[in-house]
C-alpha cells in the first residue's frame, strides 16, 4: 500500500471557501497531499471583507489538536490565523512535540485590510513561533510590522529579510512582493545565507483574495512531500501565479483564486 504524505493547517475558517483552512485545504489537495485542518477561529468573511470573528473556546481548540497529533502525524504544518496570545501558546505546545516542517503565514491583515490579531497576538508569535518556524511567508505589510519600517523598494525588502532572520532566529523567510509596482518578486533567505528571487508577471486584478493562505498552503504541500524549501517556494510561486490568472471571478470584491489550475510537476 502506498504513502500519502499528510499536511494539517491550524487556521481561521472563510465560509465563502476563498481563504483559510477551506483554501488551504484546497491547496493540499491540488497538490496530492491528504488535508487536516484544526480551527482556531470561525470567521464570518466573503469577498467584500470581515463580517465577525468568533475565536475558538481553548478547550475545543486543545482537543482539536490532541485528536490529531494522537492519531495521524503530519508531515508538515502550517498555520494561519492565531488570534490570541493562549491559542499562540497552545499550538506551540504541539509543535515542540514534532519534528516535520512547520509554515508560518504571519497572517495579520486580511486582503480587504480588515486586521485579525491582536498587538499581543504578534508579539507572542514573534516570541513562540518565529523561532520554531522552517519558514515564514509575510507580505509586504506583515513583513513591515515584523522589520519596524516600511519597505517601498527592494533595497529595503533585503534588508528586512536578514533582518527578521536574525533577529527572530527564522531559519527561512519569504517576502512576497505582490504589493510593489512592476513584475510581482517574491523573495526567498535561505538559512545558508542564500537569496532565491522568483518572479512573474503582474496580473492586474482584483481577484486575490486568499492568495497568502493558498502560497503557503502550496509550499507546506511540498514540504510534505520531501522538497527542499527552495523547491516548495518555486512550486507555490508557479502554483499562485496560475491561479491569480486564472481566478472565476466570483463574489462582489475581491474574488478568490482558482485552486485547481495549476497542472505543474
Amino acid at each position: 500500500m502506498s504513502k500519502l504524505n499528510v499536511a494539517l493547517t491550524i487556521a481561521g475558517t472563510d465560509p465563502s471557501g476563498g481563504a483559510g483552512i477551506m483554501a488551504d485545504l484546497k491547496s493540499f489537495q491540488a497538490r496530492g497531499v491528504y488535508g487536516m485542518a484544526v480551527v482556531t477561529s470561525v470567521v464570518a468573511q466573503n469577498t467584500q471583507g470581515v463580517q465577525d470573528i468568533c475565536n475558538l473556546d481553548q478547550k475545543i481548540l486543545d482537543e482539536q489538536l490532541k485528536s490529531v497529533f494522537s492519531d495521524i502525524t503530519p508531515d508538515a504544518i502550517k498555520t494561519g490565523m492565531l488570534a490570541e496570545v493562549e491559542t499562540i501558546e497552545r499550538v506551540s505546545q504541539y509543535l515542540n512535540t514534532i519534528s516535520c516542517p512547520y509554515v508560518l503565514d504571519p497572517v495579520m491583515v486580511a486582503t480587504s485590510g480588515d486586521r485579525l490579531i491582536s498587538t499581543e497576538a504578534v508579539e507572542a508569535l514573534k516570541e513562540k513561533l518565529l523561532p520554531i518556524a522552517t519558514i515564514i511567508t509575510p507580505n509586504l505589510p506583515e513583513a513591515e510590522v515584523l522589520f519596524g519600517k516600511e519597505l517601498k523598494d527592494e533595497a529595503a525588502i533585503l534588508e528586512a529579510g536578514k533582518v527578521i532572520q536574525s533577529e527572530y532566529g527564522v531559519k527561512n523567510v519569504v517576502i512576497k512582493g505582490g504589493h510593489l509596482d512592476n513584475d510581482a518578486k517574491d523573495f526567498l533567505f535561505l538559512e545558508d545565507g542564500e537569496v532565491v528571487m522568483f518572479s512573474s508577471e503582474r496580473i492586474h486584478t482584483k481577484h486575490t483574495h486568499g492568495t497568502g493562505c493558498t502560497y503557503a498552503a502550496v509550499i507546506t504541500a511540498e514540504l510534505a512531500k520531501g522538497k527542499s524549501v527552495q523547491e516548495a517556494v518555486g512550486t507555490a510561486k508557479h502554483f499562485i501565479t496560475e491561479a491569480i490568472k486564472t481566478a472565476p471571478e466570483l463574489g462582489h470584491g475581491n474574488g478568490p483564486v482558482n485552486h485547481v489550475s495549476y497542472k505543474g510537476d
